[in-house]
């Protein structure tokens, strides 16, 4: 009988402990699954919102109508665009970041330091606020047209992508200047 007794006990401990490998573990999503997919968009988007942030405070003012040639954008001109793009992508997912009669926040020639980072931080207000409504019921629902269709979770990605490579861009700028890059001073921070 205490055989009979020990082998339920080992028994029921085995399937306590299989089942609790098989739940997610502190609520978190089941790898795979459209919840962990949504959270590393979300992550990752983060990140580099993290770090595009950091290089727009890092350049000094004065270098924000610097341009390495006449040709391509200034370093203020590479985050209205950045700004603009995010403005765009979010509201591709249902949030509208302009309201009707309302003027552009800002030119996409902006130069002033504080006017572009306040144009900034309102695209990624916007995003947060888009990013936030994404669920496991929603991510996959199409809307949008041209660059801006596609999925709510496929425009998380498509935002980090771009600002991924805009960031790319702002090193070059920041190399030039002196300025290590976030990524780098942040490095094994993040």
């Amino acid at each position: 009988m205490k055989r009979f007794v020990a082998t339920l006990a080992v028994a029921a401990l085995c399937t306590g402990i299989a089942a609790a490998q098989a739940r997610p573990a502190g609520g978190q999503p089941e790898k795979g699954s459209i919840p962990a997919m949504i959270s590393e968009a979300i992550a990752n988007y983060t990140q580099i919102k993290t770090i595009i942030l950091a290089s727009a405070e890092k350049m000094p003012a004065e270098n924000y109508s610097f341009k390495p040639t006449p040709e391509i954008r200034s370093y203020g001109e590479l985050f209205t665009h950045v700004a603009q793009t995010q403005m765009a992508l979010c509201g591709a997912n249902g949030m509208q970041t302009n309201p009707p009669g309302q003027p552009r926040l800002t030119p996409a020639n902006a130069t002033a330091k504080d006017d572009v980072i306040a144009f900034l931080k309102k695209s990624f207000e916007a995003c947060d606020a888009t990013y936030a409504t994404v669920t496991a019921d929603n991510a996959t629902e199409i809307s949008g047209s041209g660059f801006m269709r596609g999925s709510k979770l496929g425009m998380i990605g498509k935002n980090v992508a771009h600002d991924n490579e805009m960031y790319g861009q702002m090193v070059v700028y920041m190399r030039m200047k002196g300025i290590v890059p976030p990524s780098t001073a942040m490095r094994g921070r993040m």
